[in-house]
């Protein structure tokens, strides 16, 4: 458990560097993500998450909770603002980050590294092996668990929410493993 533990603070410190300005070349860094066979179960069960489409609107249980989520917002608007001069795209971004990463269980600062990473926060991003969006999703998934229109893959919350559910089947898949996981999620499995 050492290990998880050390890859989240790792993980979480990149997303904080990214936010903070120190952020890596805006290159869409795809790897050649594996369409591997899934059981029906398995399908099925990403299918139905992919499915729901409930928008991201955050669901407090106490004053105190909005209010940790309100000072987050506001902490991590202005360092997003040098990729996104509008306030209210910017907002949007990072309240459906933080409602699919929290929907599918994950940390939102290992989402936000994954976008960096990733896209460069690049809505629009494609790499050559052909991956699209933010979190750089392989169109085959929206064949397998989707409707199977790759093209909605450049949407805001239908990428985030494919790449948080896809991802989120990762650290299931490798028992928590972060690094065997992203390695999944990135095509690379598991190579540093």
């Amino acid at each position: 458990m050492r290990g998880g533990l050390d890859r989240r603070r790792c993980l979480a410190a990149a997303g904080a560097l990214v936010l903070t300005g120190l952020a890596l070349p805006r290159v869409a860094r795809a790897g050649a993500q594996v369409e591997e066979p899934l059981a029906d179960a398995v399908r099925t069960a990403l299918s139905a998450a992919v499915a729901q489409g409930a928008p991201p609107r955050p669901q407090f249980g106490t004053t105190e909770a909005r209010v940790a989520h309100l000072r987050w917002l506001g902490e991590m608007s202005p360092r997003l603002q040098r990729r996104e001069a509008d306030l209210r795209t910017r907002l949007e971004f990072l309240q459906t980050v933080w409602y699919e990463s929290g929907r599918a269980g994950l940390e939102t600062s290992l989402v936000l590294g994954l976008i960096e990473v990733e896209s460069g926060f690049r809505k629009f991003a494609m790499s050559v092996a052909g991956a699209r969006g933010y979190m750089q999703v392989m169109p085959f998934w929206s064949r397998l668990i989707g409707d199977g229109d790759a093209s909605r893959l450049f949407h805001l919350q239908t990428n985030l929410r494919f790449g948080c559910t896809i991802l989120r089947h990762y650290v299931d898949r490798e028992r928590g493993d972060l690094f065997l996981a992203l390695g999944r999620y990135n095509g690379s499995r598991g190579r540093a």
